[in-house]
Protein backbone atom coordinates (compact mmCIF):
# COMPACT_ATOMS: atom_id res chain seq x y z
CA UNK A 1 0.00 0.00 0.00
CA UNK A 2 1.01 3.64 -0.52
CA UNK A 3 2.46 5.34 2.85
CA UNK A 4 1.29 8.22 1.77
CA UNK A 5 -2.38 7.66 0.58
CA UNK A 6 -2.78 5.02 4.00
CA UNK A 7 -1.39 7.81 5.99
CA UNK A 8 -3.50 10.48 4.37
CA UNK A 9 -6.33 8.31 5.25
CA UNK A 10 -5.35 7.44 8.56
CA UNK A 11 -5.46 11.11 9.18
CA UNK A 12 -9.31 11.87 7.68
CA UNK A 13 -10.64 9.16 9.81
CA UNK A 14 -8.89 10.50 12.90
CA UNK A 15 -9.84 14.14 12.24
CA UNK A 16 -13.82 12.86 11.28
CA UNK A 17 -13.99 10.78 14.67
CA UNK A 18 -12.37 13.98 16.28
CA UNK A 19 -14.79 16.75 14.46
CA UNK A 20 -17.61 17.76 16.30
CA UNK A 21 -20.86 17.28 13.71
CA UNK A 22 -24.45 18.32 14.27
CA UNK A 23 -25.63 15.02 15.01
CA UNK A 24 -22.24 13.38 16.16
CA UNK A 25 -23.48 12.61 19.47
CA UNK A 26 -25.62 9.37 18.95
CA UNK A 27 -25.32 6.46 16.29
CA UNK A 28 -26.08 7.53 12.80
CA UNK A 29 -28.54 6.30 10.29
CA UNK A 30 -26.65 4.90 7.37
CA UNK A 31 -28.81 4.33 3.96
CA UNK A 32 -27.45 1.00 2.66
CA UNK A 33 -28.05 -0.75 -0.72
CA UNK A 34 -29.26 -4.01 -0.51
CA UNK A 35 -26.28 -5.31 -2.49
CA UNK A 36 -23.98 -4.87 0.75
CA UNK A 37 -26.27 -6.69 3.06
CA UNK A 38 -23.94 -9.27 3.80
CA UNK A 39 -20.80 -7.34 4.02
CA UNK A 40 -21.56 -4.14 5.51
CA UNK A 41 -22.41 -5.69 8.77
CA UNK A 42 -19.15 -7.09 9.08
CA UNK A 43 -17.57 -3.60 7.84
CA UNK A 44 -19.85 -1.97 10.88
CA UNK A 45 -18.34 -4.30 13.08
CA UNK A 46 -14.67 -3.54 11.81
CA UNK A 47 -15.37 0.24 12.38
CA UNK A 48 -16.53 -0.43 15.87
CA UNK A 49 -13.86 -2.47 16.96
CA UNK A 50 -10.93 0.37 15.45
CA UNK A 51 -13.26 2.85 16.58
CA UNK A 52 -15.27 2.19 19.15
CA UNK A 53 -18.35 3.71 17.27
CA UNK A 54 -21.64 2.00 16.09
CA UNK A 55 -23.65 3.14 13.31
CA UNK A 56 -27.13 1.75 12.76
CA UNK A 57 -27.85 -0.04 9.35
CA UNK A 58 -30.87 0.44 6.71
CA UNK A 59 -30.84 -1.55 3.68
CA UNK A 60 -33.15 -1.13 0.35
CA UNK A 61 -33.35 -0.22 -3.11
CA UNK A 62 -30.99 2.96 -3.52
CA UNK A 63 -33.89 4.92 -5.70
CA UNK A 64 -35.98 4.45 -2.92
CA UNK A 65 -33.41 5.92 -0.32
CA UNK A 66 -32.40 8.66 -2.61
CA UNK A 67 -36.59 9.69 -2.85
CA UNK A 68 -36.33 9.51 1.19
CA UNK A 69 -33.10 11.08 1.73
CA UNK A 70 -34.45 14.08 -0.62
CA UNK A 71 -37.55 14.40 1.56
CA UNK A 72 -35.61 14.97 4.93
CA UNK A 73 -35.43 10.72 6.09
CA UNK A 74 -32.31 11.76 9.17
CA UNK A 75 -29.91 9.74 6.93
CA UNK A 76 -26.34 10.61 7.77
CA UNK A 77 -24.10 8.44 4.88
CA UNK A 78 -25.91 6.87 2.01
CA UNK A 79 -23.94 3.90 0.40
CA UNK A 80 -25.47 3.63 -3.10
CA UNK A 81 -25.66 0.94 -5.57
CA UNK A 82 -24.87 3.24 -8.38
CA UNK A 83 -23.70 6.69 -9.16
CA UNK A 84 -26.76 8.39 -10.98
CA UNK A 85 -28.89 8.21 -7.20
CA UNK A 86 -26.19 10.09 -5.50
CA UNK A 87 -25.68 12.64 -8.16
CA UNK A 88 -29.28 13.39 -8.14
CA UNK A 89 -28.83 14.24 -4.76
CA UNK A 90 -25.81 16.04 -5.56
CA UNK A 91 -28.10 18.49 -7.86
CA UNK A 92 -30.55 18.38 -5.22
CA UNK A 93 -28.09 20.56 -2.80
CA UNK A 94 -28.59 18.07 -0.12
CA UNK A 95 -25.30 15.89 0.40
CA UNK A 96 -22.04 17.58 1.35
CA UNK A 97 -20.46 17.04 -1.90
CA UNK A 98 -20.49 14.52 -4.82
CA UNK A 99 -19.17 11.43 -2.60
CA UNK A 100 -16.69 8.82 -4.25
CA UNK A 101 -16.74 5.56 -5.67
CA UNK A 102 -16.57 3.04 -3.24
CA UNK A 103 -16.95 -0.17 -5.01
CA UNK A 104 -17.77 -2.34 -8.65
CA UNK A 105 -20.26 -4.38 -8.21
CA UNK A 106 -20.58 -8.00 -10.36
CA UNK A 107 -23.84 -9.54 -11.38
CA UNK A 108 -24.60 -13.08 -11.28
CA UNK A 109 -26.79 -15.54 -12.33
CA UNK A 110 -28.45 -17.92 -10.61
CA UNK A 111 -30.76 -20.81 -10.01
CA UNK A 112 -32.20 -22.78 -7.51
CA UNK A 113 -31.32 -26.52 -6.94
CA UNK A 114 -34.82 -27.45 -7.73
CA UNK A 115 -34.90 -25.45 -11.48
CA UNK A 116 -34.07 -27.11 -14.73
CA UNK A 117 -32.19 -23.99 -15.91
CA UNK A 118 -28.40 -24.68 -16.93
CA UNK A 119 -26.40 -21.79 -15.73
CA UNK A 120 -23.44 -20.35 -17.30
CA UNK A 121 -21.77 -16.94 -17.53
CA UNK A 122 -22.97 -16.33 -21.57
CA UNK A 123 -26.57 -17.18 -20.80
CA UNK A 124 -26.76 -20.21 -23.00
CA UNK A 125 -28.53 -22.34 -21.01
CA UNK A 126 -31.10 -19.26 -19.92
CA UNK A 127 -31.94 -18.78 -23.56
CA UNK A 128 -32.52 -22.56 -24.24
CA UNK A 129 -34.73 -22.24 -21.17
CA UNK A 130 -36.73 -19.92 -22.26
CA UNK A 131 -37.16 -21.33 -25.84
CA UNK A 132 -38.31 -24.92 -24.39
CA UNK A 133 -40.42 -23.03 -21.47
CA UNK A 134 -38.38 -24.41 -18.79
CA UNK A 135 -37.66 -20.59 -17.55
CA UNK A 136 -41.33 -20.36 -16.43
CA UNK A 137 -40.34 -17.00 -13.79
CA UNK A 138 -37.41 -15.29 -13.67
CA UNK A 139 -36.41 -12.91 -11.03
CA UNK A 140 -34.74 -9.47 -11.33
CA UNK A 141 -34.85 -6.60 -8.72
CA UNK A 142 -36.90 -3.65 -10.34
CA UNK A 143 -35.23 -1.60 -12.72
CA UNK A 144 -37.07 1.23 -11.71
CA UNK A 145 -35.81 1.45 -7.74
CA UNK A 146 -32.66 -0.86 -8.07
CA UNK A 147 -29.56 -0.32 -10.00
CA UNK A 148 -28.45 -4.18 -10.28
CA UNK A 149 -31.82 -4.55 -12.01
CA UNK A 150 -31.05 -2.07 -14.41
CA UNK A 151 -27.59 -4.12 -15.07
CA UNK A 152 -30.02 -7.65 -15.79
CA UNK A 153 -32.45 -5.64 -17.59
CA UNK A 154 -29.36 -4.52 -19.97
CA UNK A 155 -27.85 -8.17 -20.00
CA UNK A 156 -31.41 -9.93 -20.91
CA UNK A 157 -32.01 -7.18 -23.52
CA UNK A 158 -27.80 -7.65 -24.65
CA UNK A 159 -28.47 -11.34 -25.45
CA UNK A 160 -31.63 -10.78 -27.09
CA UNK A 161 -34.27 -12.46 -24.42
CA UNK A 162 -35.80 -9.82 -22.47
CA UNK A 163 -39.10 -9.22 -24.69
CA UNK A 164 -38.96 -13.33 -24.79
CA UNK A 165 -39.24 -13.23 -21.06
CA UNK A 166 -41.91 -10.97 -20.34
CA UNK A 167 -44.86 -11.82 -18.86
CA UNK A 168 -42.47 -14.10 -16.59
CA UNK A 169 -40.35 -11.57 -14.82
CA UNK A 170 -40.94 -11.55 -11.21
CA UNK A 171 -39.77 -7.96 -9.88
CA UNK A 172 -38.21 -7.85 -6.43
CA UNK A 173 -38.54 -4.27 -4.56
CA UNK A 174 -34.89 -4.78 -4.18
CA UNK A 175 -32.15 -7.14 -4.28
CA UNK A 176 -32.79 -8.76 -1.05
CA UNK A 177 -36.48 -9.82 -1.88
CA UNK A 178 -35.39 -10.90 -4.98
CA UNK A 179 -32.90 -13.32 -3.36
CA UNK A 180 -35.59 -14.03 -1.02
CA UNK A 181 -37.82 -15.10 -4.41
CA UNK A 182 -34.83 -17.29 -5.51
CA UNK A 183 -34.61 -19.19 -2.40
CA UNK A 184 -38.22 -19.47 -1.84
CA UNK A 185 -39.29 -21.66 -4.41
CA UNK A 186 -40.84 -21.12 -7.98
CA UNK A 187 -38.35 -19.56 -9.25
CA UNK A 188 -36.84 -20.85 -12.43
CA UNK A 189 -33.87 -18.69 -12.12
CA UNK A 190 -32.95 -14.77 -11.01
CA UNK A 191 -30.51 -12.25 -11.66
CA UNK A 192 -28.55 -11.01 -8.10
CA UNK A 193 -25.72 -9.30 -7.36
CA UNK A 194 -22.27 -11.67 -6.95
CA UNK A 195 -21.79 -10.29 -3.32
CA UNK A 196 -25.34 -12.11 -2.61
CA UNK A 197 -24.50 -15.07 -4.39
CA UNK A 198 -21.31 -16.00 -2.66
CA UNK A 199 -23.03 -15.36 0.77
CA UNK A 200 -22.19 -18.28 3.51
CA UNK A 201 -26.32 -18.33 3.48
CA UNK A 202 -26.86 -19.15 -0.05
CA UNK A 203 -23.78 -22.06 0.01
CA UNK A 204 -25.73 -25.41 -1.41
CA UNK A 205 -28.64 -23.67 -2.30
CA UNK A 206 -27.92 -23.52 -6.21
CA UNK A 207 -26.12 -22.84 -8.72
CA UNK A 208 -24.59 -19.67 -9.70
CA UNK A 209 -22.44 -17.32 -12.76
CA UNK A 210 -20.65 -14.54 -12.57
CA UNK A 211 -21.21 -12.55 -15.91
CA UNK A 212 -19.24 -10.85 -17.62
CA UNK A 213 -19.03 -6.91 -17.46
CA UNK A 214 -19.51 -6.33 -20.95
CA UNK A 215 -23.02 -7.86 -20.88
CA UNK A 216 -23.99 -4.56 -18.70
CA UNK A 217 -22.95 -0.62 -17.63
CA UNK A 218 -20.37 -0.78 -15.06
CA UNK A 219 -22.28 -1.19 -11.61
CA UNK A 220 -20.22 1.68 -10.17
CA UNK A 221 -21.00 2.11 -6.53
CA UNK A 222 -21.05 5.85 -5.07
CA UNK A 223 -21.19 6.78 -1.33
CA UNK A 224 -21.69 10.16 -0.15
CA UNK A 225 -22.75 12.17 3.07
CA UNK A 226 -25.52 14.18 3.38
CA UNK A 227 -25.30 17.72 4.95
CA UNK A 228 -25.17 17.73 8.55
CA UNK A 229 -23.87 14.10 9.36
CA UNK A 230 -21.99 14.05 12.64
CA UNK A 231 -18.39 12.84 13.26
CA UNK A 232 -19.48 8.96 13.00
CA UNK A 233 -20.85 8.96 9.56
CA UNK A 234 -17.62 10.75 8.76
CA UNK A 235 -15.34 8.68 10.12
CA UNK A 236 -16.96 5.63 8.35
CA UNK A 237 -17.71 7.26 5.08
CA UNK A 238 -13.28 7.73 5.52
CA UNK A 239 -13.22 3.96 7.06
CA UNK A 240 -14.63 2.67 3.71
CA UNK A 241 -11.86 3.29 1.56
CA UNK A 242 -9.27 1.79 3.99
CA UNK A 243 -7.97 -1.53 3.72
CA UNK A 244 -9.99 -3.02 5.99
CA UNK A 245 -13.42 -2.32 4.42
CA UNK A 246 -11.79 -2.98 1.15
CA UNK A 247 -10.39 -6.06 2.24
CA UNK A 248 -13.84 -7.46 3.22
CA UNK A 249 -15.62 -5.75 0.13
CA UNK A 250 -13.54 -7.73 -2.30
CA UNK A 251 -13.94 -10.55 -0.25
CA UNK A 252 -17.66 -10.71 -1.20
CA UNK A 253 -16.62 -9.99 -5.36
CA UNK A 254 -16.53 -6.81 -5.48
CA UNK A 255 -13.82 -5.04 -7.19
CA UNK A 256 -11.97 -1.60 -6.10
CA UNK A 257 -12.87 1.60 -7.46
CA UNK A 258 -10.81 2.87 -10.64
CA UNK A 259 -11.23 -1.07 -11.57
Amino acid sequence: MNFSNALARALLLAAALGAGGARGAEAPNVAVAANLNFAMPEIAAAFKQKTGREVKLAFGASGNFSRQIRAGAPFELFLSADESNVKALADAGVTVDGGSVYAIGRLALFAPNASAVQVDAALVGLAAAVRTGAAKRVAIANPELAPYGVAAREALRRKGLWDALQGRIVFGENVNQTAQFALAGGIDAAFLPHSIVVAPSFAGKGRAALLPEALHDPIVQRMVLVKGAGDTARGLYAFMTGPEARAILERYGFGPPGQ
